[in-house]
């Protein structure tokens, strides 16, 4: 009974979830036909769109061409240049009746601009040469025609009413020209009524056409009133008409100037965009006439429009709801029939495995997934019972090998620590620290930083009655290696010393070079290790004052606090794959001069912001700001310099640091 509840529940809440997700499957099917409306209303309107330009585009482009023709002919010009002359004047209107008959409106007008006469003839009146009425600069009816000669560079397509003619037309006015000088206007027009009842007004709900100039000016509407009448020849900002006017606010009219600019960049091309117009989120779509300047438009509103027919989708949706709710029923019975059931069953069996009872009861056989795990659960019991007391005694051995791999490795690190910690006393030992306070005692400033315990980075001073000798040196590698290769170093520095003297660096530097070459003559062996180090000796002559310095990568600083100078060494280290020149350089041993001498490591310690090495420039203001305090002081100042720019950073490599002065 206690399964049967399990179940129950279990059935319970699967059909509990299914009712459940059918709520997210109706939000997303409603999404999905949504989707689809939207998709079609795009190829609609966008079909619609092109369909209209075309319309629009053929009848007006040949009323334009045969304008053209009217304002270019030959006789129209040589009229206008000579209005009085009668010859002139019937040759004209002979050949203008031709034009008329070929216009759709089956009218033209000519305007002088040396008399201001509109001569104007149609198919409703006889055929007329005299003039309809005269145009002057202070009728504002006639302010059309004066901003047209003054604006417009060839011709302008004007929606405008002729209070003379009593008419409101769509007007070609075409400038008449004699070479660069204006002679008057010539063209025709469309009846607005006519045109809009062709081309603009649609018969199909929630579809709205219409015809915008470059600015967003109506020049066609189903609407007559919200035409903008006479705006093609209007001059600054318009003022109502504007169908930016009749959109939901800014960003509405931001779309659609967009919209209009990637109209007009690919005419031809389609541009859409969704705004709210009369109050209704609508689907604008433009395609830009670059020969007339005009934005043929469609709005539409997909859901008043018959984008996708309803009869059919009702009954579709309901269908498909239907049969959804019959497939989550048939699912909830298998699920209860091949799974819920068998694993209520395996649950109980698997509750009593896990309470150590592993003769248990598992269901009947089956050849499908809950059939192989439950062999497997039988296999696992099995193997748990025989494998628990192996297990046991494994962990318990495995626990004290690893106890005594423990104890092992605890005393080979013992040992090695005490070997390194020997090997730094023994080269600390080496270094000359007991000498140099003994000889120099404030007049020196030690900065000794190996990068671990031990490293490559060792100084020199050797005393005699006319002078001292000082060194730094930076052998190849750090740790362990480098303090190896420092006791080589060190033994050849003492022999060169001796063979060329402490009052030649140079030479001194040239003998270490022929010393390690020798020393380290296996080429198989050099090729596999860095042998090279880098060596500053300077020889301090105390009865001719004066400082001797030789240097293999390494320069010699000396700074009075307010000028830093630097002495370069070679470019080749001692034992470098070509010989190095080593060469002395001089300069007199000054009272309150400092001298400094350092191992890269100090210039190429990571820090600051961006993990940049300390650098020479760093260097060299650090030495100029502290050169006139206490060595000892200045040590201590280097040495807090250096922490406060390397701060997260880890230390590169060994930095050694040398320091002296002579009052």
């Amino acid at each position: 009974m206690a399964a049967l509840g399990l179940r129950g529940k279990s059935l319970l809440a699967l059909l509990l979830a299914c009712l459940i997700a059918l709520i997210p499957a109706a939000l997303i099917g409603w999404q999905v036909v949504d989707s689809i409306r939207n998709h079609f209303g795009q190829a609609f309107v966008r079909n619609t769109t092109l369909l209209k330009r075309e319309q629009i585009f053929a009848p007006l482009s040949r009323e334009l061409a045969l304008s053209l023709r009217l304002a270019d002919s030959e006789v129209t010009r040589q009229w206008l240049l000579d209005e009085d002359n009668p010859a002139k004047r019937a040759l004209f209107f002979r050949e203008a009746e031709g034009y008329r008959r070929d216009f759709r409106d089956h009218s033209y007008f000519v305007i002088s601009e040396g008399s201001r006469q509109y001569y104007f003839n149609d198919a409703k009146t006889a055929l007329s040469q005299q003039a309809r009425y005269q145009l002057r600069a202070d009728k504002a009816d006639d302010s059309w025609y004066f901003n047209t000669l003054r604006d417009t560079g060839h011709f302008n397509i004007n929606v405008n009413y002729d209070s003379q003619l009593k008419v409101t037309k769509a007007w070609i006015n075409v400038i008449v020209r004699d070479g660069a000088r204006k002679i008057g206007l010539a063209g025709s027009g469309l009846d607005l009524s006519t045109f809009l009842e062709q081309f603009i007004v649609s018969r199909e709900a929630g579809v709205t056409p219409m015809i915008l100039d470059r600015k967003g000016a109506i020049q066609a509407h189903p609407d007559k009133t919200l035409i903008a009448l006479n705006s093609a020849t209007q001059r600054g900002e318009l003022g109502s008409g504007q169908l930016q006017q009749l959109l939901g606010g800014a960003q509405d009219a931001s779309a659609l100037q967009r919209a209009m600019q990637d109209a007009e960049a690919q005419p031809g091309s389609v541009a859409s965009t969704w705004v709210q117009l009369d109050g209704r989120r609508q689907l604008l779509a433009l395609s830009f006439i670059p020969e007339l300047g005009w934005h043929v438009l469609t709005a539409v509103d997909l859901h008043a429009a018959r984008v996708m027919e309803g009869p059919w989708l009702t009954p579709l949706l309901v269908a498909l709801a239907v049969l959804l709710l019959a497939l989550l029923l048939g699912f909830a019975y298998a699920v209860d029939k091949l799974v819920l059931r068998p694993i209520s069953h395996l649950q109980k069996s698997a509750q009593a495995m896990a309470q150590g009872q592993y003769e248990v009861a598992l269901p009947e056989g089956r050849d499908d997934e809950i059939g192989q795990l439950s062999a497997a659960f039988g296999v696992m019991a099995h193997k748990v019972r025989s494998h628990t007391s192996e297990l046991e005694d494994r962990v318990r051995e495995r626990t004290q090998a690893l106890e005594q791999a423990n104890r092992d490795m605890a005393a080979a690190h013992k040992k090695i620590d005490d070997s390194i910690d020997y090997a730094s006393l023994i080269q600390r030992a080496m270094l000359p620290d007991r000498h140099l306070v003994r000889a120099l005692g404030e007049k020196h400033a030690v900065l000794w930083r190996p990068r671990d315990v031990v490293g490559g980075d060792f100084y020199v001073y050797r005393a005699a009655d006319q002078g001292c000798l000082f060194g730094v040196v930076d052998c190849a590698g750090h740790g362990v290696p480098g303090a190896l290769m420092t006791m080589l170093a060190h033994a050849a520095i003492d022999q060169a010393i001796a063979d060329a003297g402490m009052a030649d660096p140079a030479g001194i530097l040239r003998r270490c070079d022929q010393i390690i070459r020798s020393m380290l003559h296996d080429e198989s062996g050099r090729q596999a290790l860095a042998s090279n180090m880098d060596v500053g000796l300077a020889y301090v002559d105390l009865h001719g004052r004066t400082v001797t310095f030789a240097g293999a990568k390494i320069a010699l600083y000396y700074s009075d606090g307010e000028q830093v100078a630097e002495l370069a060494g070679a470019r080749r280290a001692i034992g470098d794959k070509r010989i190095g020149q080593y060469h002395n350089a001089q300069l007199p041993l000054q009272a309150g001069q400092t001298f400094y001498m350092s191992t890269d490591g100090f210039l190429d310690q990571a820090g600051g912001e961006m993990g940049f090495g300390f650098g020479s420039s760093r260097f060299a203001d650090m030495i100029r700001t502290h050169a006139r305090l206490p060595l000892r002081e200045q040590g201590e100042a280097f040495s807090s310099t250096l922490a406060q720019y390397q701060g997260e950073h880890a230390q590169r490599d060994d930095i050694t640091m040398l320091c002296f002065r002579f009052d």
